[in-house]
């Protein structure tokens, strides 16, 4: 195993289908790389993470069909021997940008992905944050624009909470199209914005990131970022400390912040155990 994003040795793709099958393959692969002293898994959530818990390492009550109540760390454990650090994939991309992207040297940074789904992960002083469980930034609910107040939202658990308004199904229902579809001038470009700026005002108002990461197949859409700093520039009035020019930024790993940061738990877990 690698220092850095610069020093992995070997990488594959799974398709994930049932967890059988998924996981079979993922174990088989791991098994044949060989030298491997710790396991990182950064997972798809909720997930339980208390160490304490009966379920840790368990995938929970996620919308995943089929991936409700998954022994997902214990099951890779079991089968290679190795001792296994467990975290989200949002918290595992937080790790990965404050570590080697986009929020280095930052003491206190988010993660946040706009895309199927919409989750953060925080870290303070290098470490993911935790509470009772992980973040979930997706479920805070927004004020609703005035013009899209008729959308009840897709969460099927919260209905309009951030992601059941701005995640790129709640995007597609009311406007039949991903937002980097719609012309520029569509209205979808500021409520989007609009309500992830929200999102944005809430972390400094509650923990004055150094950096907040905006990432996921959504914030592609060309300008996006730009519209939502300006809409978090106009909601925080000038209160907040950190210029948003410097505090707002893109992943500086791409697509790779998550794979890397299941990386960074890895060996943080083998560092931890040779002490």
């Amino acid at each position: 195993m690698g220092a850095g994003p610069d020093d992995i040795q070997a990488e594959t793709r799974i398709e994930t289908s049932d967890p059988e099958t998924t996981l079979l393959a993922a174990i088989d692969w791991l098994a044949r790389a060989g030298n491997l002293t710790s396991i990182g898994i950064a997972s798809f959530g909720p997930v339980e993470l208390d160490p304490q818990s009966d379920h840790w390492g368990y995938i929970t009550n996620t919308p995943k069909p089929g991936w409700q109540n998954t022994d997902f760390a214990g099951r890779v454990h079991r089968a290679l021997g190795l001792p296994v650090s467990f975290d989200t994939d949002v918290n595992a991309a937080a790790l990965a940008e404050a570590r080697w992207g986009a929020a280095t040297g930052q003491r206190v940074s988010v993660y946040i992905t706009v895309g199927t789904g919409i989750g953060g992960g925080l870290i303070v002083d290098g470490k993911p944050y935790r509470g009772l469980s992980h973040p979930e930034m997706g479920h805070f609910r927004p004020r609703l624009h005035p013009t899209d107040v008729a959308f009840k939202g897709v969460c099927s658990v919260h209905g309009s909470c951030l992601e059941g308004l701005a995640s790129g199904p709640a995007i597609s229902a009311r406007w039949g199209a991903e937002l980097s579809d719609l012309a520029p001038d569509h209205p979808a470009h500021e409520i989007v914005s609009g309500y992830l700026a929200q999102l944005v005002v809430a972390l400094q108002a509650m923990v004055q990131p150094g950096r907040i990461v905006l990432g996921g197949g959504v914030m592609a859409t060309p300008g996006l970022l730009d519209r939502v700093r300006i809409q978090a520039i106009q909601q925080g009035g000038g209160y907040f400390q950190g210029r948003l020019d410097e505090v707002l930024s893109s992943p500086a790993l791409g697509d790779r912040s998550g794979l890397l940061g299941a990386m960074a738990l890895a060996m943080d877990l083998a560092q931890s155990s040779s002490v």
